[in-house]
């Protein structure tokens, strides 16, 4: 008990310090005024990557070119979240046939690893580093299948920017500068990272120039090449050679063989808006099993910041991760009820296991960190891309294959080696995914494309702006600036199960009188520090077609429209 008074009084001397902006307009916790414009317009994680997207939309690109350009430039730029070693989700908005398309571009576990090779060597858990974590990066398959269905500018083109950069080098940003110093522990030790990443000894500074020449030939195969050149070429050869020598099993035929998926985007309508997320393996239905429960309270009468809010949205959260850790996995190796998880009958009878004066300390299931980086774009014909990007644990698995320029995922880490969970690892299986895209439309058009990176964290947040957005009333910037919520400590696709109802996690911005209710209700507080995700979303007004952009202020992100 001490120890949780020592923490909350900590919290209520820090909550004091909370940010403010001197603003005349909007919320005093806004960073920025949205940005509008109406021809086009690109948000993402890193300004250099915004701007190469919006330079694709008036050369005369459209969304989806925007969208490839700006997420090749992101793995340059900020390859402590992505790269071409990566998976890739999109849903799109395409202004022709007036639809949503979704895409799984994630890749599998190698075809020769078997569940009995973990047992072997006594392993209860897939290592989160090193060469046994590693599943097929699907992110360059994912560019050709958006570029094949919906591209107009040649591939070339699109790669263009990102190349030049790469061989020429660009100043890198206080914030890539820390998280790559920050892997240097983990995964220096790894063949090839230090030649890639440590050019002179040491990750780059601040402002330092960074060159990364091997990406720039790798990129310059694949734009002529096509996506052969990564998955079936010299590049393929090269990663399974490496991953050999490193004692892993992903092999030259797992690439080979590596297809993406175009899948059905699912929806729930919440108060008039149908929020668009894709079915697993990816945890996007999760925001829409949160949103069905919070819909069933009166979230605007118990106000922003205020513990019933705050109590009520953690406690759906709970409910809606307990069905994430046991149901979501690859639906190509189990039965996913993924209809009735979203369905509003369902929520009614989820919602009636929340008690309003008390915290959980465990749910059941019913029935029966890493880094991301996520961008949108949009065009002035009205197509409209929401796309996410992640090697996962930061940089990746640390493999780093030679001369390639890039460090491979480590997703694999995702499976689950308990008999008989939905997520256990088998060969050619996706992993279970923490990256999601999301859409809404109001009235069967595009009103808003957006996304929040961070692992776990993305489920929680997604459902979080569309509350501050549809029951707060706040505009796109101030939704995404709003203090967050984070709770964790749920029951993991993994295995590990809650029976301690975790914690939450507050940004400053909340009142001590909240902290303090929470505290009375029985929840757990403590403090993190950058783990509350990053934001990135365009709003299209269904009238005027005017565009709304918005960016994370925690992080490097810029929105920007012409």
């Amino acid at each position: 008990m001490r120890y949780l008074s020592c923490i909350f009084a900590s919290l209520i001397v820090f909550s004091q310090f909370s940010m403010a902006y001197d603003r005349i307009t909007g919320e005093t916790f806004a960073s920025r005024s949205e940005v509008i414009a109406s021809n086009g317009m690109v948000a993402t994680s890193q300004p250099l990557a915004t701007q190469v997207g919006l330079d694709i939309l008036k050369q005369g690109g459209n969304a989806i070119d925007a969208a490839i350009a700006a997420n090749a430039m992101l793995g340059l730029v900020e390859p402590t979240g992505n790269g071409i070693g990566g998976d890739l989700f999109a849903i799109v908005w395409d202004a022709k046939t007036k639809q949503l398309y979704g895409l799984n571009a994630s890749g599998r576990s190698p075809k020769s690893l078997t569940l009995e090779y973990f047992k072997q060597n006594n392993m209860e858990k897939i290592p989160s580093h090193g060469p046994l974590p590693v599943s097929v990066p699907g992110a360059v398959d994912g560019w050709f299948e958006l570029h094949g269905k919906f591209g107009s500018l040649p591939m070339t083109e699109i790669l263009s920017p990102t190349i030049e950069y790469a061989k020429k080098g660009f100043p890198v940003s206080e914030l890539i500068a820390w998280y790559m110093n920050r892997s240097v522990p983990i995964l220096s030790k790894y063949e090839g990272f230090a030649d890639t990443y440590m050019p002179n000894g040491s990750t780059p500074k601040k402002g330092e120039i960074f060159v990364n020449q091997n990406l720039a030939v790798t990129l310059e195969k694949i734009a002529t090449g096509g996506r052969d050149a990564f998955y079936k070429g010299d590049i393929a050869r090269t990663i399974a050679a490496y991953i050999k020598e490193q004692g892993g099993f992903l092999s030259y035929e797992d690439l080979a063989s590596h297809t993406s998926d175009w899948v059905e985007p699912v929806s729930s309508n919440y108060r008039g808006y149908d929020v668009w997320e894709l079915p697993p393996n990816s945890q996007g239905i999760a925001a829409l099993q949160i949103l069905n429960i919070l819909e069933q309270f009166d979230i605007e009468g118990m106000g922003f910041g205020s513990a019933e809010y705050v109590h009520t949205f953690v406690e759906a959260k709970k409910l809606a991760f307990e069905d994430r850790a046991k149901y979501y996995a690859d639906p190509a190796f189990n039965q996913i009820p993924t209809d009735w998880l979203i369905s509003k009958e369902y929520a009614q009878q989820r919602l009636k296991l929340i008690n309003p004066k008390r915290a959980s300390k465990r749910y059941d299931a019913g029935l029966n960190e890493g880094d991301t980086i996520y961008l949108t774009t949009a065009d002035k014909d009205g197509n409209m891309v929401s796309l996410i990007q992640s090697n996962y644990r930061g940089m990746g698995s640390g493999m780093t294959p030679t001369g390639l320029g890039f460090i491979l995922q480590d997703r694999g880490e995702l499976f689950s080696l308990q008999e008989g969970h939905f997520n256990l690892y088998e060969p050619g299986k996706r992993p279970f995914h923490t990256i999601i895209p999301a859409f809404v439309t109001k009235n069967g058009k595009p009103w808003l494309s957006f996304g929040v990176m961070g692992g776990g964290t993305q489920p929680q947040m997604h459902a979080q702006i569309i509350v501050n957005l549809i029951d707060f009333g706040m505009n796109l910037q101030e939704a995404g600036d709003a203090p967050r919520i984070l709770h964790s400590g749920s029951s993991q696709p993994t295995g590990s199960q809650m029976i301690d109802g975790g914690y939450v996690s507050l940004e400053s911005g909340f009142s001590p009188k909240t902290r303090r209710e929470l505290v009375q209700k029985g929840h757990i507080l403590r403090d993190v520090s950058g783990s509350f995700g990053g934001y990135q979303a365009i709003l299209r007004d269904t009238k005027t077609g005017v565009y709304f952009g918005a960016s994370e202020s925690r992080k490097d992100g810029q929105a920007a429209g012409y």
